[in-house]
């Protein structure tokens, strides 16, 4: 008899624990509005994605271009190529670590590239809900790199499509995010 109970429960928990698993997808694209406030506010499109590797690895890639409202002619050009892991802490949770080789240009300043580096936590809040928290550090050329913070959320309608909203807090500089993600 208990042995019987034990495969029924097994059994029964069997698309949940599926479900638990495909609760942070790691594959997915994304496309929308962003936003730089670099002294002057710099509007624009990104697209990006993410592709896994296997259960612990991804890649990433990120592409924004604005243009500055306050500022004539300034337009603001980022992009970034990487690698991630991560490392299950619950059903739920994911620590995520993430190394990029990263730009950021500007018509006025020299080009800046180098990498960025984050760590944080990502977690899936609930059933069409995640959230995730990063500190990150970037040194983009120039020697004097930044530690910086982003959060973000992803709101899921079905199994596939969602909207994501990413924010970026580094010195004098605030980046925005928001549009929709297709995951799988």
């Amino acid at each position: 008899m208990n042995r019987s109970l034990f495969s029924f429960v097994l059994l029964a928990a069997t698309p949940f624990a599926a479900s638990a698993q495909d609760a942070l997808s790691y594959d997915y694209v994304e496309a929308g509005y962003v936003r730089t406030d670099i002294g002057g506010d710099a509007d624009g499109y990104g697209v990006a994605g993410s592709v896994s590797l296997d259960e612990r690895f991804h890649v990433f890639g990120s592409y924004a271009d604005s243009n500055a409202n306050d500022i004539e002619g300034l337009d603001v050009t980022q992009w970034s190529l990487g690698a991630g892991f991560r490392h299950r802490m619950s059903d739920r949770m994911d620590l995520v670590t993430r190394f990029a080789w990263s730009s950021f240009d500007t018509k006025y300043s020299t080009d800046s590239n180098g990498i960025t580096a984050e760590v944080g936590v990502r977690s899936a809040l609930s059933k069409h809900l995640e959230g995730w928290a990063l500190a990150g550090y970037g040194d983009l050329g120039h020697g004097d790199g930044e530690v910086y913070a982003r959060v973000g959320a992803h709101a899921m309608f079905g199994d596939h499509w969602g909207v994501a909203g990413d924010v970026k807090f580094v010195s004098g500089d605030t980046q925005w995010f928001v549009g929709p993600r297709l995951r799988w």
